[in-house]
């Protein structure tokens, strides 16, 4: 059983380092809510091996993340509270040690690794960093139908990804010199990784970010539409998470796109009036996708068939 001094801890790494979503997990039942702490700050301690403030070398961070996958898989026992608190609730929930491992192979990638050169590349990367964690998340829900929402699961785990991805262009390169645009999408559109290196913006830049964009919100699409298929006193958190990182691409749109000059962070005030809009929306008509369309930045945009057409899902009429 979770300690209250480890469970203390992983709560106040995850409202230190993730807000956006901890306004979202407020509202979780305290059953999925009290774990749901436990694996923001595994994922973040995780996060701090490869990229916190240590005199760490390349081989010692290797070094130290298998420590950490198996303290976290039960392997070996560790007085981390966060790694010890974890391993408990993987046990618990019956969360895949494959998905442990993956999550953990995604963090040693970003130790040598800096620049993706297609979608598909940084795909791979994203089922470790982001659609892993969907799969573990889902796990602690506990759906009836747990092999049915696992795809919506992992499209709103690399939605969410990707929303990051390009909101962070410019703290990715000043603090990492990293790129997670795929050279790909930025070439298709006269840009460059070595652009974006220099912080130079114009109007290629800004339609390469908007492929990415376009990109995520189908992704964020066919997760919400998933969202019916998790428990009811679920449904409601995880599709306020989708509104408040959606809300991302409002204010990337209001700056024509441009991630490079600053980075774009929604205020508290703006947390709290879209979980307020979204509550009452809810409370009204309690299905995922309305409240979606109704309240999210994608409802002020592209409409869903736009999207997909721009992304090639879709044949041109």
């Amino acid at each position: 059983m979770v300690r209250d001094e480890q469970l203390a801890r992983s709560k106040e790494i995850h409202k230190r380092t993730g807000r956006t979503f901890y306004v979202a997990t407020k509202f979780l039942p305290e059953r999925v809510r009290h774990p749901t702490y436990v694996l923001y700050a595994f994922f973040r301690v995780a996060d701090e091996v490869v990229d916190g403030e240590n005199e760490l070398s390349p081989a010692e961070r290797e070094a130290r993340l298998e420590e950490f996958r198996r303290a976290a898989l039960g392997e070996e026992a560790t007085d981390d509270p966060v790694l010890s608190a974890f391993a408990e609730i993987r046990e618990e929930h019956g969360i895949p040690a494959a998905d442990v491992k993956t999550f953990v192979d995604a963090m040693a990638t970003d130790i040598e690794k800096a620049r993706y050169e297609s979608y598909d590349e940084l795909r791979a990367y994203m089922d470790g960093s982001a659609a892993a964690v969907g799969r573990m998340m889902t796990a602690v829900m506990a759906p009836a139908a747990a092999e049915e929402a696992l795809p919506a699961a992992t499209a709103l785990g690399e939605a969410f990804q990707l929303t990051n991805f390009v909101r962070d262009v410019r703290e990715d390169v000043l603090e990492r010199d990293r790129v997670y645009l795929p050279a790909e999408t930025l070439r298709a559109h006269g840009a460059s990784h070595e652009q974006l290196t220099r912080l130079e913006f114009d109007d290629n830049v800004a339609a390469a970010v908007q492929t990415e964009l376009n990109r995520a919100e189908a992704l964020y699409l066919d997760g919400v539409a998933g969202i019916k298929l998790l428990p009811f006193d679920c449904q409601f958190p995880v599709l306020l998470a989708a509104i408040l990182y959606v809300d991302h691409h409002r204010m990337i749109r209001a700056r024509d796109f441009d991630v490079v000059s600053a980075t774009p962070s929604l205020s508290l005030s703006r947390r709290l009036y879209l979980a307020v809009r979204a509550r009452v929306a809810w409370q009204r008509t309690p299905e995922p996708m309305t409240v979606f369309r109704r309240i999210s930045a994608i409802a002020d945009g592209e409409t869903d068939h736009q999207i997909r057409q721009a992304l090639g899902r879709l044949p041109v009429p």
